[in-house]
Protein backbone atom coordinates (compact mmCIF):
# COMPACT_ATOMS: atom_id res chain seq x y z
CA UNK A 1 0.00 0.00 0.00
CA UNK A 2 3.13 2.56 0.66
CA UNK A 3 4.09 1.90 -3.00
CA UNK A 4 0.47 3.15 -3.95
CA UNK A 5 0.35 5.72 -1.73
CA UNK A 6 3.69 7.35 -3.04
CA UNK A 7 2.78 6.89 -6.70
CA UNK A 8 -0.81 8.84 -6.00
CA UNK A 9 1.30 11.65 -3.84
CA UNK A 10 3.82 11.71 -7.21
CA UNK A 11 0.94 12.32 -9.62
CA UNK A 12 -0.96 14.86 -7.65
CA UNK A 13 2.33 16.57 -7.53
CA UNK A 14 2.89 16.48 -10.91
CA UNK A 15 -0.46 16.81 -12.98
CA UNK A 16 -3.38 19.80 -12.47
CA UNK A 17 -6.11 18.98 -10.04
CA UNK A 18 -8.67 19.11 -12.90
CA UNK A 19 -6.68 16.29 -14.67
CA UNK A 20 -6.68 14.42 -11.20
CA UNK A 21 -10.56 14.58 -11.33
CA UNK A 22 -10.08 13.17 -14.67
CA UNK A 23 -8.16 10.32 -13.56
CA UNK A 24 -10.12 9.65 -10.69
CA UNK A 25 -13.41 9.50 -12.55
CA UNK A 26 -11.65 6.90 -15.12
CA UNK A 27 -11.05 4.64 -12.20
CA UNK A 28 -14.24 5.30 -10.32
CA UNK A 29 -16.45 1.71 -10.28
CA UNK A 30 -13.52 0.16 -11.58
CA UNK A 31 -12.77 -3.62 -9.68
CA UNK A 32 -9.85 -3.90 -11.10
CA UNK A 33 -6.61 -1.68 -12.27
CA UNK A 34 -6.83 -4.41 -15.35
CA UNK A 35 -10.02 -2.20 -16.61
CA UNK A 36 -8.75 0.91 -16.60
CA UNK A 37 -7.87 3.04 -19.73
CA UNK A 38 -4.98 3.03 -21.44
CA UNK A 39 -2.76 5.67 -20.03
CA UNK A 40 -2.07 7.20 -23.39
CA UNK A 41 -6.03 7.99 -23.19
CA UNK A 42 -5.81 9.54 -19.67
CA UNK A 43 -2.69 12.29 -20.15
CA UNK A 44 -0.64 14.13 -22.73
CA UNK A 45 2.87 14.31 -21.52
CA UNK A 46 5.42 11.65 -20.91
CA UNK A 47 5.97 12.53 -17.69
CA UNK A 48 2.03 12.23 -16.89
CA UNK A 49 2.06 9.18 -18.53
CA UNK A 50 5.18 7.74 -16.42
CA UNK A 51 3.44 8.42 -12.98
CA UNK A 52 -0.20 7.18 -13.70
CA UNK A 53 1.58 3.65 -14.71
CA UNK A 54 3.37 3.85 -11.64
CA UNK A 55 -0.36 4.39 -9.72
CA UNK A 56 -1.96 1.41 -12.48
CA UNK A 57 1.22 -0.85 -11.00
CA UNK A 58 1.16 -0.33 -7.72
CA UNK A 59 -2.40 -0.86 -7.79
CA UNK A 60 -1.92 -4.47 -9.00
CA UNK A 61 -0.25 -5.07 -6.33
CA UNK A 62 -2.69 -4.54 -3.80
CA UNK A 63 -6.29 -5.33 -2.64
CA UNK A 64 -7.81 -1.90 -3.65
CA UNK A 65 -11.36 -1.24 -5.71
CA UNK A 66 -11.39 1.70 -8.57
CA UNK A 67 -13.13 3.73 -5.70
CA UNK A 68 -10.46 3.83 -2.95
CA UNK A 69 -8.01 4.70 -5.77
CA UNK A 70 -10.36 7.28 -7.03
CA UNK A 71 -10.62 8.38 -3.24
CA UNK A 72 -6.87 8.46 -2.46
CA UNK A 73 -6.12 10.65 -5.77
CA UNK A 74 -9.06 13.61 -4.45
CA UNK A 75 -8.28 13.14 -1.05
CA UNK A 76 -4.15 13.95 -2.15
CA UNK A 77 -5.47 16.47 -4.73
CA UNK A 78 -7.36 18.40 -1.97
CA UNK A 79 -4.50 18.31 0.72
CA UNK A 80 -2.18 19.99 -1.76
CA UNK A 81 -4.77 22.49 -2.68
CA UNK A 82 -4.99 23.35 0.81
CA UNK A 83 -1.36 23.31 1.72
CA UNK A 84 -1.09 25.80 -1.45
CA UNK A 85 -3.75 28.25 0.06
CA UNK A 86 -2.51 28.47 3.66
CA UNK A 87 1.14 28.30 3.06
CA UNK A 88 2.98 30.88 0.81
CA UNK A 89 6.95 31.27 0.64
CA UNK A 90 8.18 34.72 -0.70
CA UNK A 91 11.68 35.77 -1.98
CA UNK A 92 13.32 38.22 -0.16
CA UNK A 93 16.18 40.54 -1.27
CA UNK A 94 18.43 43.39 0.06
CA UNK A 95 21.34 44.57 -2.85
CA UNK A 96 21.38 44.41 -6.74
CA UNK A 97 18.20 44.10 -8.92
CA UNK A 98 17.15 43.08 -12.00
CA UNK A 99 14.34 43.65 -14.25
CA UNK A 100 14.07 39.88 -14.78
CA UNK A 101 13.24 39.01 -11.37
CA UNK A 102 10.56 40.81 -8.56
CA UNK A 103 11.49 40.91 -5.41
CA UNK A 104 11.17 42.70 -1.98
CA UNK A 105 13.76 44.61 0.22
CA UNK A 106 14.10 43.04 3.82
CA UNK A 107 13.30 46.89 4.94
CA UNK A 108 10.25 46.69 3.49
CA UNK A 109 9.22 43.27 4.36
CA UNK A 110 10.53 43.58 8.06
CA UNK A 111 8.41 47.09 8.18
CA UNK A 112 5.44 44.71 7.09
CA UNK A 113 5.16 42.42 9.26
CA UNK A 114 6.21 45.07 12.09
CA UNK A 115 2.91 46.84 11.13
CA UNK A 116 0.68 43.86 10.71
CA UNK A 117 1.64 42.15 13.96
CA UNK A 118 -1.43 41.73 15.89
CA UNK A 119 -0.27 39.97 19.33
CA UNK A 120 3.34 39.25 19.30
CA UNK A 121 6.58 39.93 18.04
CA UNK A 122 10.10 37.94 18.30
CA UNK A 123 13.04 38.98 16.61
CA UNK A 124 16.45 37.21 16.60
CA UNK A 125 19.37 39.46 15.59
CA UNK A 126 23.09 39.27 16.00
CA UNK A 127 23.31 42.83 16.85
CA UNK A 128 20.62 45.58 16.61
CA UNK A 129 21.62 49.40 15.91
CA UNK A 130 20.93 52.33 13.53
CA UNK A 131 17.31 51.23 12.58
CA UNK A 132 15.23 54.52 12.87
CA UNK A 133 12.64 53.07 10.83
CA UNK A 134 12.19 49.90 12.14
CA UNK A 135 12.70 51.46 15.92
CA UNK A 136 9.63 53.82 15.26
CA UNK A 137 7.67 50.65 13.24
CA UNK A 138 8.12 48.66 16.58
CA UNK A 139 6.89 51.29 19.21
CA UNK A 140 3.60 51.81 16.96
CA UNK A 141 3.15 48.17 17.41
CA UNK A 142 3.96 48.06 21.24
CA UNK A 143 1.02 50.92 21.36
CA UNK A 144 -1.91 48.75 19.42
CA UNK A 145 -0.68 46.14 22.20
CA UNK A 146 1.59 44.04 20.73
CA UNK A 147 4.31 41.71 22.57
CA UNK A 148 7.72 42.90 21.55
CA UNK A 149 10.33 40.26 22.26
CA UNK A 150 14.01 40.72 20.95
CA UNK A 151 16.90 38.46 21.49
CA UNK A 152 20.16 40.00 20.61
CA UNK A 153 23.75 38.96 21.41
CA UNK A 154 25.42 39.86 24.77
CA UNK A 155 28.11 42.29 25.36
CA UNK A 156 31.49 41.18 26.94
CA UNK A 157 30.16 42.83 30.34
CA UNK A 158 26.82 40.85 29.94
CA UNK A 159 28.68 37.41 29.10
CA UNK A 160 28.56 37.74 24.97
CA UNK A 161 30.72 38.88 22.73
CA UNK A 162 30.33 42.07 21.88
CA UNK A 163 32.16 45.49 22.63
CA UNK A 164 28.88 47.51 22.30
CA UNK A 165 26.23 46.47 24.17
CA UNK A 166 22.86 46.37 21.57
CA UNK A 167 20.38 45.68 24.55
CA UNK A 168 20.85 49.02 25.74
CA UNK A 169 20.64 50.91 22.62
CA UNK A 170 17.42 48.43 21.65
CA UNK A 171 15.89 49.47 25.11
CA UNK A 172 16.71 53.28 24.71
CA UNK A 173 14.92 52.95 21.61
CA UNK A 174 11.65 50.84 22.22
CA UNK A 175 11.09 51.17 25.97
CA UNK A 176 8.30 48.52 25.66
CA UNK A 177 10.45 45.90 24.35
CA UNK A 178 11.48 42.50 26.13
CA UNK A 179 15.52 41.47 25.53
CA UNK A 180 16.09 37.91 25.60
CA UNK A 181 20.26 37.18 25.60
CA UNK A 182 22.19 33.82 25.93
CA UNK A 183 23.94 33.34 28.76
CA UNK A 184 24.63 30.07 29.68
CA UNK A 185 26.45 28.61 26.44
CA UNK A 186 27.95 25.22 28.17
CA UNK A 187 29.45 22.52 25.96
CA UNK A 188 29.37 22.24 23.20
CA UNK A 189 28.08 26.01 22.60
CA UNK A 190 31.12 27.57 24.76
CA UNK A 191 31.99 30.76 22.31
CA UNK A 192 29.03 30.20 20.19
CA UNK A 193 26.98 33.51 19.46
CA UNK A 194 23.23 34.20 18.44
CA UNK A 195 24.15 34.33 14.73
CA UNK A 196 20.19 33.78 13.83
CA UNK A 197 18.32 36.67 12.08
CA UNK A 198 14.21 35.34 12.43
CA UNK A 199 11.22 37.18 12.84
CA UNK A 200 7.87 35.31 13.74
CA UNK A 201 4.81 36.75 13.89
CA UNK A 202 2.12 36.02 15.84
CA UNK A 203 3.32 32.46 15.46
CA UNK A 204 1.65 32.30 11.59
CA UNK A 205 4.68 33.98 9.65
CA UNK A 206 8.22 33.89 9.67
CA UNK A 207 10.50 35.81 8.31
CA UNK A 208 14.26 34.64 7.81
CA UNK A 209 17.14 36.22 6.64
CA UNK A 210 20.55 37.01 6.62
CA UNK A 211 19.93 40.30 7.00
CA UNK A 212 21.15 42.10 11.14
CA UNK A 213 19.19 44.51 12.24
CA UNK A 214 21.50 47.06 11.24
CA UNK A 215 21.27 50.06 8.55
CA UNK A 216 24.11 48.56 6.51
CA UNK A 217 22.40 44.76 6.32
CA UNK A 218 18.64 46.70 5.83
CA UNK A 219 19.67 49.58 3.13
CA UNK A 220 23.27 48.40 2.06
CA UNK A 221 24.20 45.06 2.10
CA UNK A 222 23.42 42.20 -0.43
CA UNK A 223 20.93 40.23 2.10
CA UNK A 224 18.57 37.12 1.33
CA UNK A 225 15.83 35.84 3.16
CA UNK A 226 12.36 34.52 2.82
CA UNK A 227 8.95 35.11 4.42
CA UNK A 228 6.89 32.61 5.29
CA UNK A 229 3.05 32.46 5.17
CA UNK A 230 0.91 30.00 7.68
CA UNK A 231 2.23 26.00 7.29
CA UNK A 232 3.88 24.52 10.66
CA UNK A 233 7.42 26.64 10.36
CA UNK A 234 6.04 29.97 12.13
CA UNK A 235 4.77 27.88 14.99
CA UNK A 236 7.30 26.00 15.16
CA UNK A 237 10.12 28.66 15.61
CA UNK A 238 7.40 30.71 18.00
CA UNK A 239 7.52 27.43 19.91
CA UNK A 240 11.33 26.53 19.85
CA UNK A 241 11.99 30.61 21.11
CA UNK A 242 9.36 30.03 24.02
CA UNK A 243 10.86 26.66 24.68
CA UNK A 244 14.54 28.07 25.15
CA UNK A 245 13.46 30.83 27.66
CA UNK A 246 11.29 28.35 29.34
CA UNK A 247 14.57 25.86 29.76
CA UNK A 248 16.40 29.17 30.75
CA UNK A 249 18.74 29.06 28.28
CA UNK A 250 17.56 32.21 27.09
CA UNK A 251 17.47 34.56 29.48
CA UNK A 252 15.83 38.15 29.93
CA UNK A 253 18.46 40.94 30.18
CA UNK A 254 17.49 43.34 32.78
Amino acid sequence: METLLDAVVDLVALVSPAKVRTIASAFRGLASPRAAPAVHRLADTPAARAVIARVVTAWEKVQASGDEVAGMLLGASETRLRVERELSIELVWTGPTTRFVPTRRTEQVLLDIIATAKSDLFLVSFVAYDVRSVISAMNEAAGRGVRLRILLEASTDHGGTLTLDPATLMRSGVPAVEIFTWKERSEPFVDGKVHAKIAVIDGARAFITSANLTGHALEKNMEAGVLIHGGPVPKTLNDHLQALIDIGLLQRSS
